[in-house]
């Protein structure tokens, strides 16, 4: 094998993540993304989007692929061959090191001799500059340059170089096992200033495997445990050791084919953070929650009002967007940067009220975490008659799913402030409060989307979920029932109607608003009604089970990038909230 495989279906991908980086796995154990040194950095692997390099170990001959996660974000390939059964362990070694990544794939063959393809094709810049100086010592470990990072690869003393035609010189090799033998491959990438030596196979992957023990609760009262404990492997290995998480891992992966909208999710969304800290509060394991107020923290203090919706892990700002002159994925282009870092959404602070108000209830706020509260207090007071791009980053407008949190964050902090500002706090909440609700509320008796809007919006679901608004109020229930009967189909809830096109048309379904109506179900205490959408929902993803932000209910395939940290945040809340069965 030569040549490295094409794009698959979102569906079928895998992830391998550390914290600092994330590498994207095919089903012929092909590497398809992988950014390095952090998430926002330029690929080194980019087939995903059309560029070149890539990493993969593929059995020769008919197979077909299967695959699970063992422990944590550790990834088995499986395939059935011919002859037999070939596996590949792989993943990205633990801790993470924001300068270094360990790559450790374990090839074996299970039951019958095997010959596995390897191939390894070093790139930099987006796939657009291959390796430099590249050799191998006599002790058979392959060395060469990326860029300002040094690549060591032990394991593949029988690999030779191979011209591609393109500039390049990816590395094969045919590895030939015997039933039962394994072949570790290590592949190291550093960017500081005195590389280490690769890690022993074995330490590497038993380091590995106690830090995934070490950082996945139990969540043995969890309905669906399993899969909740997935959803906290796949946030806690998208988060950084600064407290930062990404909302994704890949940029430009198309939510709709060929009409534009493809962005890049690999950087810190504070209402992402918000959310996902929210959800692991309720799990006890609060490592996700202290990383998750550290960074809102600390940006707050930074920044005050003038907040930005998202930030680089480090909390540099994000680039704005431009073109890398690539294919791209199929359907999508490909854009780098994001827009968002132009806009003003003001449910960013009272998500982060609500995200503070979670970490008092288990005491684990500190005195900078309280003034990063009275900052977003001032903020809300200063800005929540602007208009803002609203949760789904949009035109700006006075968007009443805003005002309603900020509302919701002000009375959820003031209850563990037992001081004169919660008086404040709380006087505030009911003046945003009672002006939505003259301005905002539908002839029906739902809320609407603003002042100028009257259609239904699933996120206006939010607010009585948080507890800003009561779940018996007439205006929770009927926007409740409103959302459901507009804006639901064969068991999938969307956004909001954006034309007059049917639901599924103009966009796909999106996961999060599905588990959005299991949580309202279960607050209203109709458990099987929450059961039903959750379970509806759940399954939306392939068999490594990431999940997308949208899902395209006809065809049944993921859209968008991968994998979605909040929606993975609200499969963790939903599996936390409803009762183990």
């Amino acid at each position: 094998m030569t040549e490295l495989p094409g794009p698959h279906v979102l569906r079928d991908y895998a992830l391998l993540a550390d914290g600092e980086r994330g590498v994207l796995v095919g089903p012929r154990g092909d590497f398809a993304w992988m950014c390095f040194p952090r998430w926002d950095s330029e690929a080194c692997f980019a087939s995903l989007i059309g560029g070149r390099g890539g990493y993969a170990v593929t059995p020769e001959g008919r197979h077909v692929w299967g695959g699970h996660y063992d422990l944590g974000l550790i990834w088995r390939s499986r395939w059935i061959t011919e002859g037999g059964v070939v596996e590949c362990r792989e993943a990205l070694r633990l801790p993470g090191d924001p300068d270094r990544a360990v790559v450790l794939r374990r090839v074996r063959a299970l039951d019958a001799p095997a010959r596995v393809g390897v191939v390894l094709d070093p790139r930099s810049a987006f796939g657009t500059r291959h390796a430099t100086h590249l050799r191998r010592s006599d002790d058979g470990v392959w060395r060469a340059r990326l860029g300002d990072a040094r690549m060591t690869w032990v394991g593949a003393g029988g690999a030779r170089p191979c011209e591609d035609g393109h500039g390049g010189r990816p590395l094969v090799m045919t590895l030939e096992l015997e039933a039962g033998q394994t072949h570790d491959l290590v592949l190291v990438l550093d960017c500081s200033a005195e590389p280490e030596p690769a890690p022993e196979p074995d330490q590497a992957w038993s380091g590995t495997e106690a830090a995934w023990r070490e950082r996945v609760p139990g969540l043995a009262s969890a309905s669906a445990e399993r899969d909740a404990r997935h959803a906290y492997a796949v946030l806690s290995g998208l988060t950084s050791a600064g407290g930062g998480m990404v909302a994704a891992a890949t940029m430009s992966l198309p939510e709709r084919a060929q009409e534009g909208r493809s962005f890049d999710y690999r950087y810190v969304w504070i209402r992402d953070q918000c959310l996902t800290g929210q959800a692991v509060a309720k799990s006890g394991a609060f490592a996700l929650l202290d990383s998750a107020v550290a960074f809102v923290g600390a940006r707050l203090l930074e920044d005050g009002p003038d907040l930005v919706p998202a930030y680089t892990t480090t909390g540099g700002p994000v680039p704005d967007e431009r073109k890398l002159d690539l294919p791209g994925y199929p359907g999508g282009t490909d854009v780098v940067g994001d827009w968002v870092n132009h806009q003003f959404q003001l449910d960013a602070f009272g998500e982060a009220l609500l995200l503070f108000s979670a970490a008092a209830e288990h005491d684990r706020l500190d005195a900078d975490d309280w003034r990063a509260v009275e900052v977003a207090v001032d903020a809300i007071r200063s800005r929540w008659r602007d208009a803002d791009a609203g949760i789904w980053e949009i035109a700006p407008d006075n968007w009443t799913h805003s005002r309603l949190i900020s509302s919701a964050g002000l009375r959820a902090i003031a209850a563990h402030q037992p001081t004169e500002h919660a008086a404040g706090w709380l006087a505030l909440s009911d003046a945003i409060l009672a002006e939505t609700a003259a301005t905002s509320l539908h002839p029906s008796g739902r809320w609407q989307r603003s002042p100028t809007d009257e259609r239904i919006d699933a996120a206006l679901l939010i607010p009585a979920i948080r507890g800003g608004i009561p779940a018996d109020d007439p205006r929770t229930i009927a926007t409740l029932h409103a959302v459901e009967s507009e804006l639901t189909d064969d068991g999938y809830c969307y956004r909001f109607r954006p034309d007059a096109r049917p639901l599924g048309e103009a966009e796909g379904a999106f996961l999060l608003c599905g588990f959005l109506l299991a949580l309202a179900w279960a607050q209203q205490g109709d458990l099987v009604r929450a059961t039903r959408w959750f379970e509806r929902n759940r399954p939306a993803c392939g068999p490594p089970g990431l999940i997308c932000e949208e899902y395209d209910v006809a065809q049944r395939q993921l859209r968008g990038n991968l994998p979605q940290a909040f929606v993975h945040a609200a499969l963790l809340q939903c599996a936390m909230t409803l009762p183990a069965t």
